[in-house]
């Protein structure tokens, strides 16, 4: 997120720069000032850019010759760890989200979406019935039934209409 927020960051000062390249003119003294930086920073964003991996390169070769390798092995062991704390607030959101989202179906008419108060058996919007009917069981012998059943599979007895 932090990564996300600051790249976001310099990405926003680059296109400011871009925006204001394009309504200041480039003829004026204020243009070619606002020109020169922007090239400037662009410039060093490459340098820096290049600069990172040749050192992460030099670093692979031989980790062990550099004397911040015990420093970054704990940074990398933290970023393991601030993933997996991320991991499990990512999944602690989605069931809180989960949650929420089921705790607002409660009530709510698969009609017309109206909230209806609890224990409310018909829509008070539309009249659409809220409380899905039970399992059916047979008349004759207390069998569970599929929905639509006319005969018991179990006994054969012939069902209500």
């Amino acid at each position: 997120m932090a990564n996300d927020l600051f790249g976001g960051l310099s990405n926003l000062g680059g296109i400011l720069g871009d925006i204001a390249k394009s309504v200041v003119p480039k003829d004026t003294s204020e243009g070619k000032l606002l020109t020169a930086q922007s090239d400037l920073a662009d410039l060093q964003k490459q340098e820096d850019e290049i600069l990172l991996e040749v050192g992460r390169q030099a670093y692979q070769q031989d980790p062990s010759a550099w004397p911040q390798n015990a420093k970054l092995r704990l940074i990398q062991q933290n970023i393991t760890s601030a993933q997996a704390d991320l991991g499990e607030a990512k999944a602690a959101q989605a069931a809180a989200d989960a949650a929420k989202a089921a705790e607002d179906a409660k009530g709510r008419c698969p009609s017309c979406g109206h909230k209806n108060d609890e224990g409310i058996k018909f829509c008070q919007e539309c009249g659409t019935p809220l409380v899905a009917a039970g399992p059916k069981h047979c008349t004759a012998c207390g069998a569970e039934l599929a929905p639509g059943t006319r005969f018991c599979g179990a006994c054969g007895a012939q069902q209500g209409a």
